[in-house]
C-alpha cells in the first residue's frame, strides 16, 4: 500500500517542484501553495459526486458528451472557480507568476487524488503511464489556466475580463482535446504524441511569457 501511495503521489509532487524551482525572480510561500494543492485534492470529490450522479441518472445519452465534452469542462470549472473565489484577491499572488503556481499547484492536487484512487483501482502497472499522460497534462492544463489568471491579475487595461475568460476556456479546450485523443482507436490514438509535446511546449511557452511579465513587472514597482 505504501509503495502504491509513494507512486500516486510522487509524480504530482515532483511536477509540483518543477515548476516551483522554475521560479527564478522570487520565492512563494510555501503554506500559500500547500493550502493551494489542498484545494485542490478536495474539490476532487465533488466533482466524481457529479459525475457519479449524473452517469446514474443517465442525463447524457452519448458517451462522447459524458465522457468527454463534460468531464473536461467540469473538472476546470472547479480548478478555476477555487483560484477565483479562494487565490485571485490573496495577498500572496502578488506577481505574475504566481499564477502559473497556484494554477499548477490546484491542478495537482485535482491530478494527484485522482491517481491515488485510479491505482488503488487498477493497480502498479497502469503508474507510469498514469504519470506520463494524466497527471502531467493537468499540471499543463494547471500552467496554462494560471498564466491567464495571472494577466488578469496585473493587466491594467480592459484586458483583464478577457483574460478571465481565457483563463477557463482556454484549459478547457486543452482538455477537451485531450480526452478527446483518448477515445480514438487504432493508429489515431497515436495523435497524443504529438499533442503531449504541443502541450509541454505551449506550457513552457506560458512559463517563459509569465517570467517576462514578472520582469516588467518588478521593474515597473522599482524592485529591480
Amino acid at each position: 500500500m505504501l509503495i502504491l501511495l509513494s507512486a500516486a503521489i510522487a509524480p504530482g509532487l515532483a511536477l509540483l517542484s518543477y515548476f516551483y524551482l522554475r521560479n527564478q525572480m522570487a520565492t512563494e510561500p510555501r503554506r500559500t501553495l500547500i493550502h493551494s494543492f489542498i484545494y485542490g485534492c478536495l474539490i476532487t470529490f465533488p466533482i466524481l459526486f457529479i459525475q457519479f450522479v449524473l452517469e446514474e441518472e443517465q442525463v447524457f445519452s452519448s458517451p462522447f458528451v459524458s465522457n468527454v465534452l463534460f468531464t473536461s469542462t467540469i473538472e476546470e470549472f472547479f480548478k478555476w472557480l477555487v483560484i477565483f473565489v479562494a487565490i485571485l484577491r490573496h495577498i500572496e499572488f502578488d506577481d505574475p507568476y504566481d499564477g502559473i503556481l497556484y494554477g499548477v499547484a490546484v491542478s495537482l492536487g485535482f491530478a494527484t487524488v485522482e491517481n491515488v484512487l485510479y491505482l488503488l483501482s487498477f493497480g502498479l502497472d497502469t503508474a507510469f503511464a498514469r504519470a506520463i499522460l494524466p497527471v502531467s497534462s493537468h499540471a499543463l492544463f494547471g500552467v496554462v489556466m494560471g498564466y491567464y489568471f495571472g494577466k488578469c491579475k496585473f493587466s491594467h487595461d480592459d484586458k483583464s475580463k478577457e483574460c478571465l475568460l481565457l483563463a477557463l476556456v482556454a484549459p478547457v479546450f486543452l482538455h477537451f482535446s485531450y480526452n478527446t485523443i483518448l477515445t480514438l482507436k487504432g493508429n489515431f490514438a497515436l495523435l497524443m504524441v504529438p499533442f503531449m509535446l504541443f502541450l509541454w511546449w505551449f506550457g513552457l511557452k506560458k512559463v517563459k511569457q509569465a517570467h517576462q511579465h514578472l520582469v516588467q513587472h518588478l521593474f515597473e514597482n522599482n524592485k529591480l
